[in-house]
């Protein structure tokens, strides 16, 4: 007879298919990254400041779906399970970016992209099934392990968007769309659910959304409201390169497809390795503060380097730099998560991932249009560095937020366990 940490534990590979769909989500999200712009231009017959500011909005519609549906779906999971909910966006990753895929004008990527936010709410639910299997102590690190899967979407993600995009434009959104599907059979079969029934609560619409359910949480700690609000402004830092990476590259640079996608993967390998590999060795020896700290301020250093690079080597050096980043959010989140209660994992983290959205919904315009005006035939002066050099001052503030949040946590994942 099983004892009921073995009942409850689910099998190693649901958490690999976990593991996947983060994976996943990011492969896709990487993938059509370095033929986006070209898309844009071919589609809109636009130059690229043009197809810079309208990728902008797009991403900003991206994120209002997002603040929608993330409260929403990881109140679901807390009421259903994870693994429903888990399901239903991987299959919904897939319909996306077929859509996407046959895109005839500009307005079909709009509705992708409304798709897309809908689907990528469910990162609630897979940070939610993390902390449902790790105890608070340990968080830190399995947090870093969905930020190595982010990182390694990045890593293959943009250098098989290059190479399949020098194939064909739309090539790489079928690929994404395959890989989708792929994963929800195997999720099908394999996932086990993270979710005991007897710590289900009740779906609540009143509290499903970010600011009734953060104000529910105050209850629990008032650090809640500290940590989202870090991470809310973090999000806001870090979305400048997602947004800006091709089109920076390409304007300062000089970058193509195949630099861009190359450029993209060695960011994602660097992620990989120090939000898999370095949060493990970080974490005993710097504790989440001095590893929050670090980070920003590799994050900040790094911004300074591109605008000074005048080498392909200088431009890698300040991407190993910026690397030290991925040190931020898993030591936030695992502060945060061990905050509250195990029935309420869901809700925070969907009231997290949509306030991080608020982000998602400012930066894309805001760093587009900043580009646009230093960069190109109608810029003001030429930097088009400009918008990371923004990105580096907000990260500054949110480490300003955590620090104060972090008040009396004076060692290493010493938050108490509720």
């Amino acid at each position: 007879m099983p004892t009921i940490g073995e009942s409850r534990l689910p099998h190693r590979a649901s958490i690999a298919v976990v593991f996947a769909i983060v994976l996943i989500d990011m492969l896709g999200f990487g993938i059509v990254m370095p033929v986006l712009p070209r898309l844009i231009m071919d589609l809109g017959q636009i130059p690229i400041d043009s197809a810079a500011v309208f990728a902008g909005w797009l991403g900003a519609g991206y994120a209002v779906m997002q603040f929608v549906f993330a409260p929403i779906i990881g109140n679901l999971s807390d009421r259903f399970g994870r693994r429903p909910v888990l399901l239903a966006s991987v299959l919904a990753m897939a319909v996306d970016y077929t859509l996407m895929g046959f895109a005839p004008a500009l307005w079909w990527l709009i509705i992708g992209r409304i798709v897309a936010g809908m689907t990528g709410a469910s990162w609630s639910a897979a940070y939610a099934y993390i902390a449902d299997i790790t105890p608070p102590e340990k968080r830190a690190a399995s947090f870093g392990l969905m930020g190595m899967a982010f990182g390694l979407g990045f890593i293959l993600g943009p250098a098989a968007g290059g190479l399949l995009g020098a194939i064909d434009h739309r090539l790489p959104f079928f690929a994404a769309a395959g890989l989708a599907l792929a994963n929800f059979v195997f999720g099908m079969i394999v996932l086990k659910e993270s979710l005991p029934a007897d710590k289900r609560r009740p779906f609540d619409w009143a509290r499903a959304n970010a600011f009734a359910a953060l104000k529910a949480l105050k209850g629990q700690s008032g650090r809640v409201l500290w940590f989202v609000a870090a991470l809310g402004v973090w999000q806001l830092a870090h979305t400048v390169y997602p947004v800006i990476w091709a089109y920076f590259t390409i304007a300062a640079y000089g970058f193509d497809e195949r630099q861009i996608g190359l450029s993209l993967a060695v960011v994602g390998i660097v992620s990989a390795l120090v939000q898999g590999l370095g949060l493990r060795f970080a974490l005993p020896v710097l504790g989440e503060r001095g590893a929050v700290i670090a980070g920003v301020a590799g994050f900040v250093i790094a911004a300074v380097m591109y605008v000074f690079a005048g080498s392909t080597a200088a431009v890698y050096a300040a991407i190993v730099v910026g690397g030290m980043q991925g040190l931020i959010g898993p030591s936030i989140q695992a502060l945060n998560s061990a905050a509250v209660d195990g029935a309420s994992q869901g809700e925070l983290q969907g009231a997290t991932q949509s306030i991080g959205s608020i982000a998602q919904i400012i930066g894309p315009p805001l760093y587009t249009g900043i580009f646009a005006k230093f960069s190109g035939p109608q810029a003001m002066t030429e930097l088009p560095a400009m918008p990371l050099l923004v990105a580096a001052v907000f990260g500054v503030f949110a480490l300003v937020l955590f620090l104060r949040g972090a008040r009396g946590i004076s060692a290493p994942s010493r938050v108490p366990a509720p």
